[in-house]
């Protein structure tokens, strides 16, 4: 019998120099990688497409709600807009980790860059929120590379 994992259970985290800071208040994440492919003809073979594995690239985004991570008794070891903003302003690469659930596999590691960062303020009795896009560099891990 198969054994689901439920998403609650995929954690994102971004690493503050020391430790790993879960992204806070997450209502979804998603990792999504892809595999370009190269085509080529040659007359040894004339007619026949032959393809090859091309780039390797992924990204991770993540949408949740926007909380205080800044004052005296916030939430100051998790990481939201407030947060990322910082990162995403500089220009820095980060480390991130995402927990999966999977025994034998704790968790996937990487690096990457923030592209895309927005937060969403509607007004009357809805919670701000934000959502991010984190391009990764390099391949996903399952050793911590920090």
């Amino acid at each position: 019998m198969a054994t689901f994992i439920k998403g609650d259970v995929l954690v994102l985290s971004i690493h503050d120099g020391s430790a790993y800071r879960p992204v806070a208040c997450l209502t979804s994440n998603s990792l999504s990688e892809s595999m370009g492919v190269i085509e080529t003809q040659t007359k040894c073979d004339p007619g026949v497409t032959q393809r090859a594995a091309g780039t390797y690239s992924y990204e991770i985004s993540a949408e949740g709600e926007y909380i205080d991570t800044t004052s005296v008794g916030a939430e100051t070891t998790k990481a939201s807009h407030d947060y990322m903003h910082g990162i995403f302003a500089a220009g820095n690469e980060i480390t991130w980790k995402m927990t999966t659930g999977i025994a034998d596999t704790a968790s996937y590691f990487g690096t990457g860059y923030l592209t895309e960062l927005s937060a969403d303020a509607p007004t009357g009795d809805e919670f701000a929120t934000f959502s991010m896009t984190l391009s990764g560099n390099g391949s996903i891990v399952t050793v911590d590379p920090a």
